[in-house]
């Protein structure tokens, strides 16, 4: 008998209220509305958010966690891993000390190419390639010894997007995948299709939904991430066009037991209404229900 599909373990994250870590995405917001915002939806835990926008002293932000009744799951680093290892390690190092102290389980590991922002992409050539795996291998170990797990986040504008380069790290390194619905489909992978093939090396999930059609036109080339972003690429959990549905199904038949975090990537206007963000939160996590999956977080 199939195991039902309950209960999940649903996190959110600060990006879906517009909070990002490129300069100039957007308005962001004061980290207490965000947090109250969470709270409000019945969301119990979260991941941290970009380095910097959290307190950075341990005590500082469990006590602001705890006022409004909410956990730390771990939190995103886009780190450039193909060059300066030693400036990697620090920054991870650093992460991945704060993560524990409020009681994380897993550092998001992203290989940032140490620009600015997502919208441009170099090659790397072999050597780098080599010192990319080797300094992901170096943050896995020292996170392991704060008691943290790390999983390598395809990401778009990353040195780990597209499906070959999710299938050249899959087989070149050993570290798990954060399964990202989102980023996946933009770089050409298909996310149901690669939980179905590498069952055992989804460490983490990403709950996105996405419009194909922007998708398409910036795995293209023709519009830059960011301007796809401003202009609805994500939409809420089960009205874009990724089987949100058939995807859960695929990681909790492998035996997928972490957690699930519900983002919708949002670049805000100052005039956006904070609102608005949360309806869209809202939305997924009906969507969730509708499913027939729990949506308590602990």
């Amino acid at each position: 008998m199939t195991e039902p599909l309950y209960p999940l373990r649903i996190a959110a994250a600060p990006i879906s209220w517009g909070v990002c870590e490129v300069p100039g995405w957007g308005h962001v917001l004061e980290a207490g509305t965000v947090l109250a915002e969470m709270a409000r939806l019945g969301i119990t835990a979260t991941e941290l958010g970009p380095p910097g926008y959290l307190p950075d002293d341990p005590a500082v932000l469990r006590a602001l966690l705890d006022r409004f009744g909410i956990r730390a799951v771990g939190g995103f680093l886009a780190l450039p891993l193909h060059r300066a290892p030693e400036d990697a390690l620090a920054a991870a190092q650093r992460a991945a000390a704060l993560f524990a102290a409020t009681g994380a389980e897993v550092l998001v590991l992203a290989a940032a190419t140490g620009l600015d922002g997502y919208d441009a992409r170099p090659e790397l050539d072999v050597a780098e390639w080599r010192t990319l795996l080797d300094t992901a291998a170096a943050v896995r170990d020292l996170a392991a010894a704060h008691g943290l797990r790390t999983v390598l986040h395809p990401h778009v504008g990353t040195h780990v997007e597209t499906e070959a380069e999710v299938e050249r790290f899959l087989a070149d390194s050993d570290l798990d995948l954060c399964l990202d619905t989102g980023h996946l489909l933009i770089g050409g992978t298909d996310p149901v299709d690669l939980a179905r093939r590498h069952p055992r090396r989804i460490g983490h999930v990403h709950l996105k939904d996405v419009r194909a059609e922007l998708a398409n036109e910036v795995h293209s080339g023709a519009i830059e991430y960011s301007e796809a972003v401003r202009r609805g690429l994500y939409a809420p959990l089960g009205r874009g066009d990724i089987d949100i549905a058939a995807l859960v199904r695929a990681v909790r038949e492998a035996g997928y037991r972490g957690w699930y975090v519900i983002e919708q990537d949002t670049a805000l206007r100052p005039t956006d209404p904070v609102t608005s963000a949360s309806r869209d939160a809202q939305h997924s996590l009906r969507y969730l229900a509708e499913l027939g999956v729990a949506s308590a977080s602990r």
